[in-house]
């Protein structure tokens, strides 16, 4: 999208996409306490939760390995690896604001290709659903009775049916408006303006806020003259299928609460899973399970001890092929993975179809882990009573141990390995460090998960990740009251009054605190006199833009997000801490002072002696003052 975007519509998307609920989509956040909540980090693996909301102040902050942090326009350019204008543009969809675009100083252009889309898919699913109740739909509704789905299944997931003809849908989605390039744009029309599916069984794919932004298709007429069996929206301004599982916003809420995601292979899967209690069943839609999906997966079951990812293949050749594929993706996953197999070989439509709902609970129930039913599908193709077949698994099976990165299940595996061959576990243990030397040795670095995402252009979120040695650790306690008073500043600049101006760079001993101090400042300074409503609106935001800094627009972010020690600040706390700050700083020049005294002679030097013996006196009764003022006297 050229052009620049008016500053209103900005702010208004700011105010309008409520960050929780943003960032609620892509992570299980949980209330943690004054007026925060939290989360397992979107940016980086960890096991517990550093990643910090507060949606009073339209916030995030990761307190871990990342320290990444900004308003919700940030996260989102984040999350999706959008430029600003994109992530502006859909949050605007999301809340449903229309943006106005400047073309190089020329009039504003209106700009709303994405709400068009959703509202074209919107008006397409409901098309769709509408004509499975036809009487050209009947193979289609034959389809889904055969395998046990009846009308109110087919309303809860919003099936459909596409009809034959190839321009039923395009003539709908005109008589109401819709524009034939927009259409093609987004994968419902064929270029030609025939319909993009035609003669075929529907499912609408939805993301995680609800929107229908695809569609799945099933071959149904023997005579379709497309020979896949399945055929999927092609990748568009809204669906990335690499990024998409359906059955996701069903099954999200539950994911989270339950700790556990269940991955099968296709959208009738999906739909006898729910129906039969497995309220977490999601899918792949028209490409393997990778690494998106599993980022994905891994924020949303979060960082609960018992969380679970469970696949179910078939126990044929290829689903066996299938778990060997998904094992390599583990070590996306902090939680356990797990492998369902069904010795049938029914997959779960046809198992609730021939043994009811409770045969696919207990297929879930069945689980085994992936590590385990990889290494024994492993081991079965060779004979373990001859030695030379045992040296023959184990250097098949080493580079299976070999990748996994976590050394507290490698050590459980290399035992477990060893006595499944009946080898000693040090012979074991020196072939896969082999095969991982051997490996590591031949392979990059690997990058961290959204590393490659673009620098965000908010004021608010750093352009790169500052140095360690350039930010204060916020668990240093002899830092404790620097941290809290730069707190005080970025959060509540209404209560400082002649505090902040009564602040020098030189009361905190870190530079960072110092320059958060400078800039608060010059933001107070520059803020229009006499100025409506709230005029310290959007403030951590106007310190951060004071200077073009990322570790300190990451600093002011953090210490935005950070709760008070105080739930509840006021003028006379903000006054007694910044005393107590300043009460430090003094207490310091007094103990420079007073060596300096030490230092000198008053017999041979008495002018030098008195003039610092005069400021002592003067420091320590500005110390007294501050003690008085620092315990509200």
């Amino acid at each position: 999208m050229a052009g620049r975007i008016n500053d209103e519509d900005i702010a208004a998307v700011r105010e309008r996409a409520r960050i929780e609920d943003v960032v609620g989509s892509y992570v299980m956040l949980r209330n943690a306490g004054g007026g925060s909540m939290k989360g397992l980090c979107p940016f980086h693996d960890e096991s517990t939760p550093s990643f910090n909301v507060t949606p009073s102040r339209g916030l995030w902050y990761c307190f871990g390995a990342c320290g990444e942090g900004g308003d919700v326009i940030a996260f989102m350019q984040k999350i999706e690896n959008l430029s600003f204008t994109e992530a502006v543009q859909k949050l605007a969809d999301r809340v449903g604001i229309q943006l106005r675009i400047s073309d190089d100083g020329g009039p504003r252009l209106p700009a709303g290709l994405r709400v068009r889309l959703m509202d074209a898919h919107k008006a397409t699913a409901e098309f769709y659903a509408e004509q499975l109740a036809t009487p050209d739909a009947l193979v289609a509704r034959q389809f889904l009775a055969e395998r046990g789905f009846d009308r109110a299944a087919a309303e809860e997931f919003g099936v459909g049916f596409a009809p034959r003809g190839g321009r039923r849908l395009a003539a709908h989605l005109k008589a109401r408006g819709f524009d034939e390039q927009e259409l093609i744009t987004g994968g419902l029309l064929r270029r030609g303006g025939y319909d993009f599916f035609s003669g075929r069984l529907l499912w609408p794919i939805r993301d995680a806020g609800k929107s229908v932004i695809g569609f799945g298709a099933r071959r149904i007429f023997d005579d379709d003259r497309l020979p896949a069996k399945y055929i999927n929206t092609p990748e568009t301004p809204l669906y990335k299928k690499s990024q998409v599982l359906y059955g996701l916003d069903l099954a999200r809420t539950e994911i989270g609460r339950s700790g556990q995601a269940v991955i099968v292979e296709g959208y009738t899967d999906v739909m006898a899973a729910h129906l039969s209690g497995v309220r977490t069943a999601v899918a792949s839609c028209g490409t393997a399970f990778g690494n998106d999906h599993a980022r994905v997966l891994q924020r949303l079951v979060g960082d609960q001890g018992n969380g679970e990812v469970v696949f179910t293949f078939d126990g044929d050749a290829a689903g066996q092929a299938a778990a060997l594929k998904v094992f390599s993706l583990d070590s996306a996953f902090i939680t356990q993975t797990y492998v369902a197999i069904e010795p049938t070989g029914l997959d779960p439509c046809d198992l609730r179809l021939q043994h009811g709902d409770a045969a696919v609970r207990e297929l879930i129930g069945r689980r085994v882990p992936l590590y385990r039913f990889v290494m024994t599908n492993i081991l079965s193709r060779h004979d373990l009573d001859r030695a030379d077949a045992r040296v023959d698994a184990l250097r098949e099976a080493a580079p299976l141990v070999a990748s996994v990165r976590d050394a507290g299940k490698v050590s459980g595996y290399v035992r477990e390995l060893a006595g499944w061959l009946g080898m000693d576990p040090d012979e074991v243990r020196h072939e896969i460090n082999r095969v991982a030397s051997r490996s590591s040795a031949r392979k990059p670095e690997p990058k961290r998960a959204g590393a490659a995402s673009e620098a965000a252009s908010s004021p608010a979120s750093p352009q790169r990740r500052p140095a360690a040695d350039v930010l204060p650790d916020p668990h240093d306690r002899t830092l404790l009251t620097e941290r809290e008073t730069a707190k005080l500043i970025i959060q509540v600049p209404q209560f400082l009054g002649d505090e902040l101006a009564g602040l020098s760079t030189d009361d905190f001993t870190h530079p960072a605190y110092g320059a958060v101090l400078r800039h608060a400042q010059k933001a107070m300074a520059d803020l229009p006199a006499g100025a409506g409503g709230d005029p310290f609106h959007d403030w951590p935001r106007r310190v951060a833009a004071v200077e073009d800094n990322p570790w300190v627009n990451s600093l002011v972010v953090s210490l935005a997000v950070e709760p008070l020690l105080t739930e509840k600040p006021s003028a006379a706390y903000v006054v007694a801490y910044t005393a107590k700050l300043r009460l430090l700083a003094v207490s310091r020049q007094i103990g420079k002072i007073k060596s300096r005294l030490q230092r000198t002679n008053p017999v041979e030097d008495p002018a030098t002696y008195n003039k610092t013996f005069s400021e002592l006196v003067v420091l320590e009764a500005q110390r007294k003052q501050l003690q008085n003022r620092s315990l509200g006297l």
